[in-house]
């Protein structure tokens, strides 16, 4: 059973000043435990992006082997049909691997309720600034850089910024620093997730994020 969980949000500005104005997100978790479903997920994942173009050639497909090596009787060695058979060098291979197309079924609202209990795990990682992208009006690094100082926020570790959709200028503007992701609300994982060390979200995000919730 799922119960509603609420997370309250200090937002404060690029400055790192704490403003006066709370955000509010809610949550269904589930009541014991969804850390299964994180895992479902990231197993589905792993095994989606596997290519499954791997292949071996069975006794049929080996080119050659349609003369009878040698007569059936007589000869003192074993009998034998073919030069491609599988107990030959060179021969087919007996249940070698195909291409094959991986999937791991998940569904919407075991997603939904996987990306809900990893926010709810993070909740203490999460730091909401107002308007991040609105100081980026040009690709700006050291610009970031000042911000991430102002709030504390240590570049060592793996950072997740969420926005409301991608934004080119702060995309330029993180895309040469070692530790950050920058990722839209409508296409954030739980890989993504799970990875980061600190999360960044935006006032703009949150609301995003509200809305996918509550579909």
């Amino acid at each position: 059973m799922s119960v509603k969980k609420i997370i309250t949000y200090n937002p404060v500005n690029s400055s790192g000043e704490k403003l006066n104005t709370t955000h509010e997100l809610t949550l269904k978790i589930l009541e014991n435990s969804g850390n299964y479903l994180i895992h479902k997920d990231i197993l589905r994942h792993h095994i989606s992006i596997k290519q499954g173009t791997v292949s071996t050639k069975t006794r049929s497909e080996v080119r050659g082997g349609g003369r009878k090596p040698w007569k059936q009787k007589g000869t003192g060695r074993a009998r034998a049909g073919s030069n491609r058979s599988p107990l030959w060098k060179g021969g087919g291979v007996i249940f070698g691997p195909k291409p094959k197309t991986n999937k791991h079924k998940l569904n919407k609202k075991e997603y939904r309720l996987a990306i809900q209990t990893l926010f709810y795990n993070k909740k203490n990682n999460i730091l909401l600034i107002e308007n991040l992208e609105k100081n980026f009006e040009t690709p700006k690094t050291q610009k970031f850089y000042k911000i991430c100082q102002n709030c504390g926020i240590n570049l060592d570790e793996r950072t997740l910024i969420i926005v409301s959709k991608e934004f080119s200028a702060l995309r330029l503007s993180v895309q040469n620093i070692k530790n950050i992701e920058l990722i839209s609300a409508s296409q954030l994982n739980t890989l993504s997730l799970i990875k980061a060390k600190q999360i960044i979200l935006t006032s703009s995000a949150l609301s995003k994020l509200k809305e996918n919730f509550n579909e």
